[in-house]
């Protein structure tokens, strides 16, 4: 049975994700690291401290970068799209659109 979708526009639409994704990965992580820094002001309230360590955790899903999310969950599905697409259909793609962009030396 044939596939009715083209998982070649569904790859290239993940490369486009990932790119976008890409742009925003240093202002999150100087955001981090800023958020970081802002525990340490002198005498923080603990309920403070709590939302600051949420913003940061919530950075470390979104991009990895911690101990305990290298990856970051949107990394993360990116890869999990990528691994569902059938290959062996991406490659055939690919090859319909190469052979369609030659010319023919054939009348």
């Amino acid at each position: 049975m044939s596939i009715k979708w083209n998982p070649l526009q569904a790859y290239e639409a993940m490369d486009k994700v990932e790119e976008q994704i890409s742009q925003v990965v240093k202002p999150l992580e100087k955001a981090r690291t800023i958020a970081r820094e802002a525990l340490n002001v002198p005498n923080l309230p603990q309920y403070v401290t709590q939302h600051i360590n949420r913003i940061i955790g919530d950075i470390d899903q979104a991009i990895g970068g911690s101990q305990w999310n290298q990856t970051g969950r949107l990394k993360a599905g990116i890869e999990s799209v990528r691994n569902d697409l059938p290959k062996d259909a991406i490659e055939e793609e690919k090859k319909k659109l190469e052979s369609g962009s030659q010319l023919s030396l054939v009348n």
